[in-house]
């Protein structure tokens, strides 16, 4: 029994080892498969679309936001007290300088008027009076003093006494006095007219007032009073009138880019263009027409305002629109399609098509944006080829194919 339990146990010996020699041989084929499926991978081709780097004449752009202002924004207010009696628009109406507006009760300026009116007649006949009171009192004096002098010579000549000679000088002496008087009148006369007159035209100016019109071309707003309310002079706006064509676009840039504002300012009308959010109607064209006189401080940006006008009204006051100021036109500059240029860890790069069908990461500098394609401040040249699709799957190194679909044979090689 001893004798053959130990062949037993030899058996289960050599049994474990030639297992464990089997295992360690299978995981030796293992190892020695697996460089040449690395191999394998390395070898893929990866399908690519590619474009040329070529040289444009692009325009040289500032792009910001900015907010519409209006050209002008007046508040109406009535400059007399009054019932207001009739408006003549509706709130949100386009109206133009001149419109007749609002309408106040006039019936107590028109009182004013014809007691100013009346007033003005009476002191006007009252001159009249004075001056014929004038011309007869001047008459009566010259006839005074020319009896006068007789009567004085006749004095002298013993014929009459000197209580009469001193009579008729004493009477020529009043008739002057008269004189003065009625000069005096006509004075008098005069100045009332004056301040009649003066009375007369404030009033008339008042009744003016009762009537309200447009100053300028625009829109109306809110109407802030309702017909037959009773209004005070100089109180509150009756409505907001904003003038919409031209109108105003107010933007800041930033003070590094003053410099070349005003060069190009100097050397001609920029063009600035607007366009609110989300609209894909195209841009509003129009001029840059102001720079602020300081720096905000705060912000290191300078205010510009620009022109447009708005005939199509679709720059609306209040507005936050994209603002693009164009400064120039810059010729040859290398360009490629936007989706070329990649992000990485170490800043922008493209991928750069080589002799060998191979890619390469290279760093470049980009420049501004217009519309799909981006200029290449620094790093390629024209005709040099860049990978704009399936960039995912390239790394420096990856073999390519330009076109994309499927590598020629359909696909996968069979396994040998």
């Amino acid at each position: 029994m001893n004798r053959s339990s130990g062949r037993a146990s030899r058996k289960r010996i050599l049994s474990f080892l030639v297992f464990v020699c089997a295992g360690l041989g299978l995981t030796g084929c293992t190892g020695s498969s697996a460089p040449t499926a690395a191999g394998k991978k390395g070898d893929q081709v990866v399908p690519v679309n590619v474009a040329t780097a070529s040289l444009k004449t692009v325009p040289v752009e500032i792009e910001v936001i900015g907010n519409v202002e209006a050209y002008s924004t007046i508040g109406i207010r009535t400059q007399v007290g009054g019932e207001l009696v009739t408006v003549h628009f509706q709130e949100g109406d386009t109206v133009k300088k001149g419109d007749l507006l609002f309408s106040i009760d006039r019936r107590p300026f028109d009182a004013m008027v014809s007691q100013a009116q009346a007033n003005l007649a009476r002191d006007t006949a009252q001159l009249s009076q004075a001056k014929a009171n004038l011309a007869r009192d001047t008459a009566a004096q010259k006839f005074s003093h020319a009896q006068a002098a007789r009567y004085q010579n006749l004095f002298k000549q013993g014929i009459i006494s000197q209580d009469q000679s001193e009579q008729f000088t004493a009477d020529a002496d009043a008739k002057s006095e008269a004189v003065k008087a009625d000069q005096a009148a006509i004075q008098s006369s005069q100045a009332a007219i004056e301040a009649d007159q003066a009375t007369l035209s404030n009033t008339q100016i008042q009744l003016g007032y009762t009537t309200i019109r447009s100053p300028i071309d625009g829109r109306t707003g809110n109407l802030m009073v309702k017909q037959g309310t009773v209004v005070k002079a100089n109180d509150i706006d009756l409505v907001t009138i904003n003038q919409l064509s031209p109108i105003y676009v107010t933007f800041s840039v930033p003070e590094a880019q003053l410099g070349d504002v005003k060069r190009y300012m100097a050397l001609g009308k920029v063009s600035v263009m607007a366009s609110p959010e989300k609209d894909s109607t195209g841009f509003e064209r129009g001029v840059l027409t102001f720079v602020d006189n300081a720096v905000d401080m705060s912000t290191g940006t300078i205010k510009l305002k620009g022109t447009f006008t708005n005939e199509s009204r679709k720059l609306w006051p209040g507005q936050f629109v994209r603002v693009v100021v164009r400064l120039a036109q810059r010729t040859n500059a290398v360009v490629v399609p936007t989706q070329a240029v990649q992000t990485g860890q170490d800043g922008v790069f493209v991928y750069i098509v080589k002799d060998d069908n191979t890619v390469d990461a290279r760093a470049v500098t980009v420049g501004a944006r217009v519309d799909q394609e981006v200029v290449i401040e620094k790093g390629l040249e024209q005709g040099e080829k860049v990978v704009t699709e399936g960039t995912l799957r390239l790394v420096p190194g990856s073999r390519i194919r330009i076109g994309g679909g499927p590598p020629p044979g359909g696909g996968r090689k069979k396994k040998g």
